[in-house]
C-alpha cells in the first residue's frame, strides 16, 4: 500500500475510535449529570431585613436520602434550609418544616411565595412580571424561626434511586411513612430535637402535615407544638353532617367571588365582604343545608324561596339555579358568572380571569390562576436555586410531577390530628384560607376545623384566618404581610410558658 494512502487510512481510524470514545465520555457525563446526588449540601450566606430589623442567615441547599429496609438510599429528597446565624439558643429556636401539597407539586410555591427570606418578584395583586427572579421578603418569619422546605418524591428535584420502587411513595399512608422517617433524619441531622417544632403545609399538604403530626409522635417520639394549614382539604374526615366538600358549603365562597367581580345586588355589593359573608354562612347552615336535606320531595315554595336567596347571594340567575336543584357546581360557576361578559373566573384564585373557546360550556378551558402562577414561579425557583444557590444540575424542577396513581385509600390524616391533638396538650393549629379560593373554599376549611374534634375540648386550641385572596392567599402583597404577622402570633401563643409542664 502506498505510504500516503496508509497514513491517511490510519489517520481515519484514529478519528474514528477518537470520535467513539468522546461520544461515550459524553454519554456517560449527561448520565452522571442528570441522576439526583443522593447526600449532598451547598452553603451560602446572605442577610435580609425584617420589620426594620436586619437578619443575617446560612442557607443550605441539597438532598438528603430516604433509606429503604437495606439501609441505601431508595430516593433522595430536595430540600432548602434557612437558619438565622446570630442565634445561639437553639434550644428555645422554633424550626418549621414546610410543604406543598399536589400531592405532585413542589416545594417552591410557599417557598418564594411565603415564608422564606426570598420572594419572587410579582405584581402586588399576584401577577406576572418581567424580568423573572427573586427578591428580599421583608415579611418572612426568619426573624423568628428556622424554616426547611422539603419536595416529596417527584417534586422539585427529588427523585426516586437505585432500587425503589413508585408503590413505596405515592400514596396517603406511604407518603407520611416515608416523610416522617425523613424528618427525623434531617433533625437529628441538624441537631434540633430540643427546638420547638411546627408543620406547615397547603392544599394537599394539609393532610400531609396532619398525618405528620401523628406519624412524627406515634412512630418517632417527636411531638409538635403547632400545625398551620394553608388553604386545607377535607383531611379524610366523615363528620356527620355533610361531606366537607359538599357543594352546598360553597356558597360563601360563591358570594366573595360575585362580590369581587361586582355582581351581586346593589345593597349587598355596597357593602365590606367581611360584613356580608357572616350572613351568608348562617344562612347556608341554618337554612340552605336542612332544606337540601329533603332532596326532590322539598316544599315548592321553599325550593323556589331558597332558589331566589341563593341566586342573591352567588349573582347567578334564580333560573340557573333551579336548573342545578339548587345545588350548583363550583366547576359551572366558574363558567358561569362572567359569561355574558366573555369570561372565566379561575378555580383556585376566583380574581383571575380567563377566555375560552366558545361562551358555551359548563366548565372553564383552563384554570387562568395556575397559568400565570407557573409563568412566575418556575423561571424563578429555577434561577434562584441554579444561578444564585450554586445547585447546578440538568435535572427538570417538578413543579408538578408524576405522581399518578396516587393511593388515597385509608386517609385517616384528620383524625390522626385529632389524636395528635389530644395526647399532646401544648399542639395548637392554625387554619390560613383565601375568600376567593373556589378549590378549597374557606367555608369547607372552616366546616373541616370545627369537625375535626367533634367533642368541642379542644376547640381553644384551633384558629382560623381568612383573606381578601385566594388559595395561595400571600401572592396578594397586603396578604402576605398579614398572613406572617399571624403566623408570628401563633408561634407566640403556641410556645408553653418557661417550666410549664404539658398535662390537661
Amino acid at each position: 500500500m502506498d505510504i500516503r494512502k496508509r497514513n491517511t487510512f490510519w489517520e481515519y481510524c484514529c478519528f474514528v475510535v477518537l470520535f467513539l470514545v468522546l461520544a461515550m465520555m459524553s454519554t456517560k457525563s449527561y448520565a452522571q449529570e442528570r441522576k439526583l446526588p443522593a447526600d449532598t449540601t451547598i452553603v451560602s450566606t446572605d442577610n435580609v431585613t425584617i420589620k426594620g430589623e436586619e437578619v443575617p442567615y446560612r442557607v443550605s441547599v441539597g438532598t438528603q436520602p430516604v433509606y429503604g429496609e437495606d439501609g441505601k438510599p431508595d430516593a433522595s429528597l430536595f430540600y432548602t434550609y434557612y437558619e438565622r446565624t446570630d442565634v445561639e439558643d437553639k434550644e428555645n429556636r422554633p424550626i418549621f418544616v414546610s410543604f406543598n401539597g399536589g400531592p405532585g407539586a413542589g416545594s417552591l410555591w410557599m417557598h418564594l411565595g411565603y415564608t422564606s427570606p426570598k420572594r419572587l418578584k410579582i405584581s402586588d395583586e399576584g401577577y406576572p412580571v418581567q424580568p423573572y427572579g427573586v427578591e428580599d421578603n421583608p415579611h418572612s418569619i426568619l426573624d423568628v424561626a428556622d424554616i426547611v422546605y422539603v419536595n416529596p418524591v417527584n417534586t422539585g428535584f427529588s427523585r426516586i434511586l437505585n432500587d425503589g420502587e413508585k408503590e413505596q411513595f405515592f400514596g396517603v399512608n406511604e407518603d407520611l411513612k416515608y416523610l416522617a422517617d425523613w424528618i427525623d433524619n434531617f433533625i437529628s441531622r441538624q441537631e434540633r430535637w430540643e427546638s420547638p417544632k411546627y408543620l406547615i403545609g397547603e392544599s394537599y399538604g394539609t393532610p400531609r402535615v396532619s398525618g405528620l403530626a401523628g406519624q412524627l409522635q406515634g412512630r418517632h417520639w417527636m411531638f409538635l407544638n403547632g400545625i398551620v394549614l394553608v388553604s386545607p382539604t377535607g383531611l379524610g374526615l366523615e363528620p356527620e353532617g355533610p361531606s366537607p366538600r359538599s357543594s352546598v358549603l360553597k356558597l360563601p365562597y360563591f358570594t366573595a367571588a360575585a362580590w369581587y367581580h361586582e355582581q351581586l345586588p346593589q345593597d349587598l355589593q355596597s357593602q365590606k365582604l367581611e360584613d356580608i359573608l357572616p350572613e351568608v354562612e348562617e344562612f347556608t347552615i341554618e337554612e340552605f343545608l336542612p332544606a337540601i336535606s329533603y332532596g326532590g320531595f322539598i316544599d315548592e315554595k321553599r325550593r323556589q324561596d331558597l332558589a331566589q336567596q341563593i341566586a342573591r347571594y352567588s349573582g347567578l340567575s334564580k333560573d340557573f339555579v333551579l336548573d342545578y336543584n339548587l345545588a350548583v357546581p363550583a366547576s359551572v360557576f366558574w363558567k358561569e358568572l362572567l359569561r355574558d361578559e366573555g369570561y372565566t373566573i379561575g378555580r383556585l384564585d376566583s380574581r383571575y380571569t380567563g377566555i375560552d373557546k366558545t361562551q358555551g360550556g359548563d366548565r372553564p378551558d383552563y384554570s387562568p390562576e395556575y397559568s400565570s402562577w407557573k409563568h412566575s414561579f418556575t423561571p424563578a425557583i429555577n434561577h434562584y436555586l441554579q444561578d444564585q444557590l450554586g445547585f447546578k444540575t440538568d435535572l427538570q424542577y417538578y413543579v408538578s410531577g408524576p405522581v399518578r396513581p396516587w393511593n388515597r385509600e385509608g386517609n385517616e390524616t384528620g383524625e390522626m390530628l385529632r389524636q395528635a391533638m389530644a395526647e399532646n396538650p401544648n399542639l395548637e393549629v392554625m387554619v390560613q384560607s383565601g375568600y376567593y379560593d373556589g378549590a378549597t373554599d374557606y367555608f369547607s376549611a372552616k366546616y373541616t376545623m370545627w369537625n375535626i374534634d367533634p367533642s368541642g375540648k379542644m376547640q381553644d386550641r384551633f384558629r382560623f384566618e381568612g383573606y381578601r385572596s385566594g388559595h395561595m392567599m400571600y401572592l396578594r402583597s397586603e396578604d402576605l404581610e398579614t398572613s406572617n404577622e399571624h403566623i408570628r402570633e401563633f408561634i407566640r401563643e403556641s410556645m408553653p410558658a418557661k417550666g410549664a409542664p404539658a398535662k390537661y
